[in-house]
């Protein structure tokens, strides 16, 4: 056919699939008033224009005429045609997949991530059933990706972008604190927690920075490496201050801190030497008989359900509240005042299902305490409150604590002074705890310091357990602190610095005042110095009145450091320095989450981030 016979080809749509539709389409006419019309009986060849008979989904024909007439096109090993665009209905769109590079697909992703660290859930989360079903529902567009893609590339991602927030926030402050204490896993790893904690717009801010592995002993060299090793990588050193950490009272990790340079004064933990001293009162011989009984009283309900039941019963019967009694742990005093108060509230209950028939007779070698002895819990007790209460206080993670050591160990002393009408167990119990808390924090430069901390804390400004000349010398501390810190003894009132040789100015002209009176009434210079300005401000400071012991610090000094701006600063320094080494032990409870029994085989590296995200990643 010549060039203007060539009739123009409809190409066919993007359903047929057939690779002979790559060589044909359907004929186009148009009718008188210009009308197209596509003709679907017949087909077109494109290669010799010849007209093929077409019957709808046959291709036969088609096939036919390009193997007779054109044998070197092989219609059977021809590409497959292009898959032209189409506009997907609203339905099919809805059942499209996800694609993985999408920005909800990215953010759904990361949200797992998320929901992984901050739940402490196992990778093989994404892979149960249950979880799928969940995910189906809510978004059947998205494929979870594998655990191997959560483990090797969100989680690293959560944590590069958590520990940058992290690092900023630390570079800004100041000064920083330190808490640390090890512990094992449940696959028999040691690991090594460091905290930081921090003054940020007047709050008390705190961070897991690492949880590294001990693959050495834990001697006091090793530990001072891997403390000394986290202070490098998260640049925490100031210049000319040590970071103060808080420990257990272990050897090796005393003798750590004392090893490791840049860091100090090491901080014995305040809840660890009351446990310590705790423990004392309750090993003499006739509480630790009292709690010999209670042990067997409270581990024969928690191991017969019929006993238990029983409890249940006589609970409702005796309007008693219905609560389990509690077992204590060796670790824990406080469990072990915990179980004495359950204990005597449950009493009557645990008495009288006892005495029922069909427990009574399953008793074996298990006494109720008698009265004497119910008295003496009574009394340990009371007597072991202040001690509880104090615990308690210490383990908040809000406030500044450092403050509070002194103060509380000179009140708690103060609860241990003898009373006539004590009984002779009491009377040793408190001679005990008095014996072991006398014996801490005796070395003269940490009391020093913590006297310097109770000092910048508006609670305890006035130091109430201490003399007048012990009084006036932490004073005279601070004031030098601040000198030696934050300046030297120049004048408050310098001129421009650098200015050698100042340009002359023209006389200036007197008045008829000043001709006449002359010098004789000049003004005294006020210029001062700054060892008085500072002087002057702790001392101003000092006589403020102290706040209410329920105040919160950080706002008192949040008002006033405008006032005591060079106090202000070196409150900073003291009030983020924790009593206790808790918030690195949390991590404890965090780590037997996470290190559970189906994932003790996590790796060392995915523990750290893991904890960090757990404790740091805020949403």
């Amino acid at each position: 056919a010549s060039e203007g016979d060539k009739p123009q080809i409809e190409p066919p749509p993007a359903s047929y699939k057939s690779a002979v539709w790559e060589h044909f389409g359907f004929p186009i006419r148009y009718s008188s008033d210009g009308h197209k019309n596509v003709d679907k009986t017949v087909t077109v060849c494109k290669i010799c224009m010849t007209r093929v008979p077409y019957s709808q989904g046959n291709t036969t024909n088609m096939t036919g005429h390009l193997r007779r007439h054109h044998p070197r096109v092989d219609s059977s090993r021809a590409q497959v045609r292009p898959k032209q665009f189409q506009q997907h209905t609203l339905p099919s769109a809805f059942k499209q997949p996800l694609s993985s590079h999408s920005d909800k697909h990215k953010t759904i992703t990361k949200a797992l991530g998320v929901f992984i660290a901050k739940d402490i859930q196992p990778y093989s989360v994404v892979d149960d059933a249950g979880f799928q079903h969940l995910i189906k529902t809510l978004e059947p567009r998205y494929e979870i990706p594998s655990r191997a893609h959560f483990s090797s590339k969100i989680i690293p991602e959560l944590y590069d972008e958590t520990r940058s927030k992290i690092e900023n926030k630390l570079a800004n402050a100041k000064h920083v604190a330190l808490t640390t204490d090890s512990w094992t896993s449940r696959a028999t790893e040691s690991y090594l927690t460091v905290t930081a904690h921090y003054i940020s717009d007047w709050q008390l801010e705190s961070a897991v920075l690492q949880t590294c592995p001990l693959f050495e002993n834990h001697t006091s060299s090793h530990l001072a490496d891997a403390l000394m090793s986290a202070v490098t990588d998260w640049k925490l050193e100031r210049p000319n201050i040590t970071i103060p950490v808080t420990t257990d009272n272990a050897r090796n990790m005393v003798n750590a801190i004392k090893e490791a340079a840049g860091l100090g004064p090491q901080i014995g933990c305040f809840a660890h030497i009351l446990n310590l001293a705790a423990k004392k009162a309750v090993a003499l011989q006739q509480t630790s008989r009292l709690l010999g009984k209670v042990r067997k009283v409270v581990a024969f309900f928690h191991k017969s359900t019929t006993a238990a039941n029983a409890l249940k019963v006589k609970q409702e019967m005796l309007n008693i509240p219905a609560h389990k009694l509690i077992h204590d742990t060796p670790t824990r005093w406080n469990t072990i005042y915990d179980m004495m108060e359950r204990y005597l509230e449950q009493q009557p209950a645990i008495y009288s299902a006892l005495m029922d028939k069909n427990i009574k007779k399953n008793v074996k070698d298990i006494a109720v305490l008698s009265d004497s002895e119910l008295t003496l819990a009574e009394e340990m007790i009371q007597l072991l409150k202040p001690l509880k209460t104090t615990t308690t206080l210490l383990s908040t993670e809000t406030a500044p604590s450092l403050s509070m050591v002194l103060p509380l160990k000179t009140m708690i002393l103060k609860s241990m002074d003898p009373a006539d009408h004590d009984s002779p167990a009491i009377k040793d119990a408190k001679a005990a705890i008095s014996e072991d808390l006398k014996s801490r924090y005796t070395d003269p430069d940490l009391q020093d310091y913590l006297n310097r901390a109770s000092f910048l804390d508006p609670r305890f400004k006035s130091l109430p357990n201490l003399d007048a000349a012990l009084c006036l010398n932490v004073c005279s501390g601070v004031i030098r602190e601040i000198i030696e810190q934050q300046g030297q003894p120049v004048a408050a009132e310098a001129g421009p610095s650098g200015s050698q040789n100042p340009p002359e100015s023209p006389p200036v002209k007197k008045s008829a005042m000043s001709e006449l009176f002359g010098d004789f009434f000049r003004a005294p210079d006020k210029t001062k110095t700054f060892d008085n300005i500072v002087e002057e401000e702790v001392m101003s400071y000092k006589a403020e009145d102290s706040i209410d012991t329920d105040a919160y610090p950080l706002a008192w000094w949040e008002l006033h450091e405008s006032k005591y701006p060079h106090v202000a600063k070196l409150a900073k320094q003291y009030l983020c320095v924790c009593a206790t080494s808790v918030p690195s032990e949390r991590v404890f409870s965090t780590a037997g989450d996470i290190v559970s029994a189906s994932r003790s085989r996590l790796a060392t590296e995915n523990v750290n981030k893991l904890i960090f995200l757990q404790k740091n990643m805020k949403i």
